[in-house]
């Protein structure tokens, strides 16, 4: 179990990190334009809450859509490559050099196909996203112990039963896993995409902030994709806790 020091430490460094954020822009006299202290930065969030909520919530949907969108394929082609030698080979390297494509670069090509607005940033969102879920689900099929499998096929069990029955439930800390890292990199994707293709969501409003210097505005829309962000991820550490108890046995002890 984690002690209270445990538990509250996320807390008390994000206290620390804000009065030392604030105490550097008061004694130093640094210009809002230039770096906005916490202060300004919940000023600017009161007085544009309706605002910001507005384009938070247009953000919040068009990642989620991507992000679905990302597990339904990453689950797909991770099961494909990780219940066969042949895929994981022949698909693996393409998928590795393709991740590696810098995603901003497709938003104009997507904006081409689909025209500015929802379109782009829903494949932007899932194109940044679905790789760490195939890896991952992929990964918890293909290292599964061949003993297990020799045991299991001298019982009875066919190659599907394997898979289905003790490889998939095998991989889901290997799946929630990949959704925390990938829930993040979905409100990236969406960010840049609005940034670029849009006129709505929080990508816009740092643009629209920028050009007419309000750094305050600008920063509280970046913190507001960052609390989006910390809430999914909690949200799918809650539900990996809750499903998958046995896999922390260890962790749960120290």
């Amino acid at each position: 179990m984690k002690t209270p020091l445990e538990r509250a430490a996320p807390l008390l460094l994000l206290v620390v990190t804000v009065l030392l954020w604030q105490a550097i822009c008061s004694g130093f006299e640094v210009s809002e334009f230039i770096f906005p202290s916490p202060w300004r930065i919940a000023v600017a969030t009161w007085e544009q809450r309706g605002l910001i909520l507005g384009h938070a919530w247009h953000t919040f949907w068009v990642t989620m859509l991507g992000f679905a969108l990302a597990i339904v394929v990453g689950v797909l082609l991770g099961f494909l490559m990780g219940s066969s030698r042949l895929a994981y080979d022949a698909m693996y390297p393409l998928m590795t050099g393709f991740n590696a494509l810098p995603k901003a670069a497709f938003v104009p090509i997507l904006v081409v196909w689909f025209g500015i607005g929802v379109g782009p940033a829903v494949l932007t969102a899932f194109l940044i996203s679905f790789f760490p879920i195939m890896v991952n689900i992929a990964t918890g099929l293909a290292t599964l112990e061949p003993e297990l499998e020799d045991v299991l096929r001298v019982l009875g069990a066919k190659r599907r039963d394997v898979l289905l029955k003790i490889g998939l439930p095998r991989s889901l800390p290997y799946f929630y896993a990949s959704l925390k890292v990938a829930i993040t990199l979905a409100f990236v994707g969406t960010t840049v995409s609005e940034m670029t293709a849009s006129n709505e969501g929080i990508g816009y409003l740092l643009i629209s902030a920028g050009s007419s210097m309000q750094m305050g505005l600008a920063f509280s829309g970046l913190v507001v994709v960052g609390l989006m962000a910390m809430a999914m991820y909690e949200l799918f550490a809650v539900i990996e806790k809750r499903t998958t108890a046995w896999a922390h046995r260890g962790a749960h002890n120290r």
